[in-house]
């Protein structure tokens, strides 16, 4: 059974996001990323239930990106063999796999509904502990062999 693991949204300032989301939803901020750019966001459940990514007035390096939605990611499980079943149902589907990437504390699929939208699929990375161990924060994404 899948379960929301995240929501990720384009904002024009992080910072007043950030309060947004912390001081008035409640939220806590449990780090900044991307150089500062991105701050992830949690109510205690996962590591992230909220990433804000910073896009700012003009274009630049985000151009294209609008406000809002970036992307839904959806937790299917808690192993890379779950992963590998939902990549094998996606491609016998006919559903376009657009990336795979390993993100250290998860590992996680990328495609488009039937309307375009992006959509995450993962699933965590049990050797981290991402509540006690931040460094994962800072890690670099990388390409995920399935």
């Amino acid at each position: 059974m899948a379960e929301l693991g995240h929501v990720v949204l384009y904002v024009r300032s992080l910072d007043r996001s950030i309060g947004f989301y912390r001081d008035l939803v409640g939220l806590e901020l449990k780090g900044r990323i991307f150089h500062g750019r991105a701050a992830m966001l949690t109510g205690g459940r996962t590591h992230h239930e909220l990433l804000l990514i910073e896009v700012g007035q003009a274009p630049g390096p985000l151009t294209g990106r609008r406000l809002g939605l970036y992307h839904m990611g959806w937790k299917v499980g808690d192993s890379l063999a779950v992963l590998r079943q939902t990549r094998d149902r996606l491609q016998a589907a006919g559903v376009d796999i657009e990336g795979q990437s390993d993100h250290t504390v998860s590992q996680s699929l990328y495609l488009r509904d039937p309307d375009g939208n992006e959509v995450e699929l993962f699933v965590d990375n049990p050797a981290v502990d991402w509540q006690q161990d931040l460094s994962w924060m800072e890690a670099p994404v990388k390409p995920l062999d399935l």
